[in-house]
């Protein structure tokens, strides 16, 4: 059964509502932004709302998007939340996902459409001051969704063919800043809410935390990670069998053209930064219910593959 959608509106249908008693929340990068254009009260992100509020308004990344989805259900359920992705590739403002933070540092998903907001907007000019560096990120996040969500042995024949659809407009893409990535990477969402993840998100979900701790300076985070390792996790899945080529090839996608674009989102320096702690906390990876989803089954052994030199050079 397919999940619900939020509501969709342009941006211009938003700046035309006259919104009751509404609230923005957005991340500081667009914070000057949002408040020269939405004239509504703005707040610090998850400090509280006022008494009087019934529309919370979002806008940032992914993980503002799910802790205000996590807010919204545990402190304010009748509030109608509308969520804008301040930049594209995790897709929560279209998905009932939400990822938080447990006290162990690893990331807890929650599922169930209390975490769906009520609307999502795209304010697509914002596609323009995304830093290449992130957008790039960003592009590596939605395509492992797409790719996973594609390659999950829990796909049914209906995703497998909304998958083929969303990896071939994808194609068209280019790995940067554009504002057709915000539908895109939405898209990319949904496929892999109703069907899974796998390795790469096993992989960036337990050495997120780590890596954060222990190299602060370099700016990690979920869609670094997803662009980081989606090379070799999809190396990997090619190679090891031929389901994942045959799968692609049978919905006239040429796997040589997806390897193509996952070498050019890889990133040889932050890979060898990343692998140390690949090695420590591989047990952690292999229990992580993503991992028990990939499209081919991983194993202890597996970790040698990660190992190779052949895959950095």
């Amino acid at each position: 059964m397919e999940t619900p959608e939020p509501v969709v509106w342009s941006f211009d249908r938003l700046l035309a509502e006259n919104l009751p008693a509404a609230v923005v929340w957005s991340t500081p990068s667009v914070r000057g932004r949002s408040e020269s254009t939405l004239s509504y009260r703005h707040r610090t992100p998850l400090a509280g709302l006022d008494e009087d509020t019934r529309t919370l308004i979002v806008i940032g990344g992914g993980t503002l998007l799910d802790a205000a989805k996590i807010f919204r259900h545990e402190h304010a359920a009748k509030v109608t939340l509308i969520a804008i992705p301040s930049i594209w590739g995790s897709g929560a403002e279209s998905s009932p996902i939400a990822l938080a933070t447990g006290p162990d540092g690893r990331k807890v998903i929650r599922m169930g459409p209390e975490y769906l907001p009520d609307v999502r907007v795209f304010w697509l000019e914002l596609a323009d001051s995304v830093p290449l560096r992130l957008a790039r990120h960003a592009c590596g996040d939605a395509w492992s969704h797409a790719l996973e969500g594609f390659l999950s042995p829990l796909a049914s024949e209906d995703l497998l063919s909304r998958g083929a659809s969303v990896l071939s407009s994808m194609l068209d893409l280019p790995i940067g800043p554009d504002p057709r990535w915000f539908e895109a990477s939405a898209d990319a969402c949904r496929l892999q809410s109703q069907s899974s993840v796998g390795l790469v998100h096993g992989i960036a979900h337990t050495l997120e935390g780590p890596l954060r701790a222990a190299q602060p300076e370099f700016g990690w985070g979920h869609a670094a990670l997803c662009s980081t390792f989606l090379w070799p996790v999809l190396s990997l899945a090619l190679g090891a069998s031929e389901r994942a080529g045959h799968r692609l090839r049978d919905a006239g996608i040429d796997p040589g053209r997806i390897s193509e674009i996952a070498r050019a989102l890889f990133d040889p320096e932050a890979y060898d930064r990343a692998l140390p702690f690949l090695v420590t906390h591989w047990r952690s990876v292999l229990r992580d219910p993503c991992t028990r989803t990939n499209g081919v089954v991983v194993r202890p052994s597996t970790l040698d593959y990660f190992q190779r030199r052949e895959l950095r050079d």
